[in-house]
């Protein structure tokens, strides 16, 4: 019989390692689940999900070689290239984003890393959204910590920069930008006082040990990503990752369950990859501890559930958007 894993819900961890953390993936999935609604109860209202909308703000033409991603230059995928997006072109869909439901409002751009002058008029943005009443997040690429600093002064609550993967299998997937780039930019992220929102991507043809080390990665910050968005691949034709194989729900349930036990007091966000999730998998990924969903029926550059239906399975589950 199985030795069930009990984490100690008293005491927030960084030091985990990863024979730890396989011990929690190894569980029996009742059990798993059991430990993850124990902790997300400590810490959450199990019925509430917070609710954020993205908006690509500069799409395609990045120079990095992300093998997940249509909007690098060096795929030929259907995206279209566009310009950094007009102040009011971004207040409007702020403004939508909120009449949605959303509480957030996070902003992305394909940078491999921003230029000063870029910024100035991502900062406008940044300040806009915050007169709407919304918070604000962006993903930008790596920032320098002057860059940072200045995103900290014009109110930013939230930067996204995801590790991907593990740092064994994260060469296999990128080789414009190296792990410790990744790491960099979260510390000037960190310093400057800006809520960190760093996850993965589960799917590219990794291993379970390396679903591990993404843990191992994310939870032995100190302090822990506020906001933990968990990715399941998205594949487009183009890219070097459209005949990924399927991933296993069941697995990408438990990859759900264990951040919530690693990390109790973060916001775990199912994000891309929820257009091909059943209402089922998803209501699983609820119970395991998921808190957070991106809204809208895109994601950068890639299909996402509607509102309607978001809020009609939020109905039938007895959860309330925040």
């Amino acid at each position: 019989m199985t030795q069930l894993v009990e984490p100690k819900l008293e005491s927030i961890r960084h030091d985990w390692s990863d024979q730890e953390i396989e011990a929690l993936f190894s569980q029996p999935f009742a059990d798993l689940m059991f430990a993850a609604q124990n902790v997300h109860r400590q810490h959450f209202d199990p019925n509430e999900v917070q609710v954020s909308t993205l908006l690509s703000i500069k799409t395609g033409k990045c120079s990095e070689d992300c093998a997940y991603c249509p909007q690098s230059v060096r795929y030929d995928t259907a995206v279209e290239d566009e310009s950094l997006l007009e102040l009011d072109a971004v207040i409007t869909a702020a403004r939508q984003a909120k009449l949605n439901g959303a509480s957030r409002f996070c902003m992305g751009a394909a940078w491999r890393r921003p230029k000063d002058k870029d910024l100035d008029k991502v900062i406008d943005m940044v300040i806009a959204v915050k007169d709407e009443g919304l918070e604000s997040c962006l993903t930008l690429g790596m920032l320098t910590e002057q860059q940072t600093q200045r995103l900290k002064e014009a109110g930013l609550d939230y930067y996204n920069h995801n590790l991907d993967s593990s740092p064994e299998y994260y060469q296999e997937i990128i080789s414009t930008r190296t792990y410790d780039d990744r790491l960099e930019t979260l510390a000037h992220v960190r310093n400057a006082g800006i809520n960190v929102c760093c996850g993965g991507i589960l799917g590219m043809g990794e291993s379970r040990n390396d679903r591990v080390g993404l843990m191992r990665e994310l939870a032995n910050q100190a302090p822990h990503p506020e906001s933990v968005p968990i990715n399941m691949l998205v594949r487009v034709e183009g890219t070097p990752l459209e005949a990924a194989d399927d991933f296993d729900p069941i697995e990408f349930v438990r990859c759900i369950a264990v951040a919530r036990i690693l990390m109790p007091k973060s916001h775990v966000r199912l994000s891309a990859g929820r257009e091909e999730m059943t209402d089922e998998m998803q209501a699983l990924c609820f119970l395991a501890g998921a808190n957070s969903i991106f809204y809208g029926e895109k994601l950068l550059t890639t299909p996402n559930p509607g509102p309607n239906h978001d809020m009609a399975l939020f109905d039938n589950l007895g959860i309330k958007s925040v």
